[in-house]
């Protein structure tokens, strides 16, 4: 016959498992806005541009144009999916140089996955 010390021991309840229905929110991931050089828009239009679609400063503008002019593409903003899918959007469709004969439309831009 088993003793009672042990009959409770083995009655006891085990112990709860955490509740793993909680939420546990992620961080969004981020993504680039990369602005794509081209010889159809002047520095002039270039800031102007990335003054009124990012809110930037005629300095960091001015320093982008330059970049991206040297590399070939600058990132202009790095911000959610959705954001940066609109402010890419925005850049296609900004317009045409007008300052330059021969600009036939807006710059091209990508949206890329942020790494590191």
């Amino acid at each position: 016959m088993p003793q009672a010390g042990a009959v409770a021991a083995v009655t006891k309840s085990a112990p709860k498992q955490r509740d793993q229905t909680r939420d546990e929110t992620k961080p969004e991931p981020l993504y680039n806005v990369v602005l794509i050089d081209d010889d159809d828009h002047t520095y002039e239009y270039v800031v102007r541009m990335l003054c009124t679609l990012f809110g930037h400063s005629v300095e960091l503008a001015f320093a982008m144009a330059c970049e991206v002019d040297a590399q070939g593409r600058v990132i202009v903003d790095t911000t959610h999916r959705e954001r940066a899918e609109l402010k890419r959007d925005q850049i296609r469709s900004f317009g045409a140089d007008p300052l330059l004969r021969g600009s036939s439309g807006s710059m091209h831009a990508v949206v890329e996955p942020m790494t590191g």
